[in-house]
């Protein structure tokens, strides 16, 4: 008898704890992503609670690796960063498209998406946002400052950011003349690319101010006065030029890069329906304007922009001529073992004096 009860105790702990986990969302995602009133509109509507932890593309990698694919129910990698990940480490699940509403989308952005994160037969990712990172320009200091390379121009010597991480070395090529995308089918010139690259920011770190590691220290250290030209996206250049109009973003002469961050679901995902539930909640027009409105970054739900404020319109036509759209570089995915040179080649400008 005692046997029995302790067999029916376990099974009621068992069914509790999964109704726990379909009861909970959990999301992993880039600050400005999840706004706090479309959480509680969401969790007001499906009765699912949303339990957000912010990180950034490293920072997932690393903790869906650790898992091997759990701990989270819905992530937001970007998405030139899932399918070499993917393959190495089987973290991901594949995406049932027929579960999103993709006539919510921009088609071009569903097939990027699927295209660029695509492993064998199967895609792991549906976008979300999207936008360029480039220069934000101080221009009444920094009036001339209009490509990468002014990341390493002497004459901003002390008033120069950039974080670093992949995309600061990718810019700096385009600033030095080279589109790095172009060696991605070529491990070895890819890497002698790179070291070209980490000689220049190696040479040139003197002129740098400070490096930055977030969306709000980006925004801190231009508002202060002290950085005149930095590298930083399009929606925290947007920002700042609400408060100082001095500030703006600008698309680099040499390209910006275009990237696009996603949802891709966990393989350990403990709530794949409720996943799939705050997809397609995001992205309905008035949710994803909201976001929008928010934060400045753009939206892939192709009925948002009605919905936008007039601002929102104001700073992408103020930012892009229909010649910087057409040079922007987006990233595609990235190849087997290029993150281990670029991670490399970072650790070595860190920690050069």
């Amino acid at each position: 008898m005692r046997k029995v009860i302790l067999v029916g105790a376990s099974a009621l702990l068992l069914a509790s704890s999964t109704l726990l986990a379909q009861e909970t969302l959990r999301l992993i995602t880039w600050k400005g992503y999840a706004p706090k009133a479309l959480v509680k509109k969401f969790e007001k509507e499906t009765g699912i609670k949303v339990k957000v932890t912010y990180s950034n593309n490293e920072e997932m990698i690393a903790k869906l690796r650790a898992t091997r694919g759990g701990g989270f129910d819905l992530a937001q990698p970007s998405v030139d960063r899932i399918s070499f990940v993917q393959k190495k480490f089987h973290i991901y699940q594949p995406i049932d498209y027929t579960k999103v509403n993709t006539d919510l989308i921009t088609k071009s952005m569903v097939d990027a998406a699927k295209r660029i994160s695509k492993v064998g037969d199967k895609s792991y990712s549906v976008p979300y946002i999207y936008g360029t990172t480039g220069m934000i320009i101080n221009k009444k200091m920094a009036p001339d400052a209009n490509d990468w390379s002014d990341l390493w121009n002497p004459k901003y010597a002390g008033h120069i950011a950039y974080r670093l991480k992949r995309p600061i070395l990718i810019g700096a090529a385009l600033g030095m003349g080279y589109n790095p995308f172009k060696y991605y089918n070529d491990k070895a010139a890819y890497k002698k690319l790179i070291d070209k690259v980490t000689k220049k920011l190696i040479e040139t770190k003197k002129y740098v101010k400070t490096y930055w590691t977030s969306g709000d220290t980006q925004k801190a250290v231009v508002r202060s006065g002290d950085v005149w030209v930095e590298s930083g996206w399009d929606a925290i250049g947007w920002q700042v030029h609400k408060e100082n109009k001095n500030i703006d973003f600008v698309c680099p002469k040499s390209g910006a890069l275009g990237w696009i961050d996603t949802f891709a679901i966990p393989a350990k995902s403990r709530n794949v329906e409720g996943a799939y539930k705050w997809i397609n909640f995001i992205l309905q027009p008035k949710n994803a304007a909201y976001v929008t409105n928010s934060s400045s970054y753009m939206t892939v739900s192709k009925g948002a922009p009605k919905y936008f404020k007039p601002e929102i319109k104001e700073n992408f036509n103020r930012s892009y001529s229909k010649a910087d759209l057409d040079n922007i570089k987006w990233y595609p995915a990235l190849p087997d073992g290029f993150a281990s040179i670029e991670a490399k080649a970072l650790e070595k400008i860190k920690a050069a004096r």
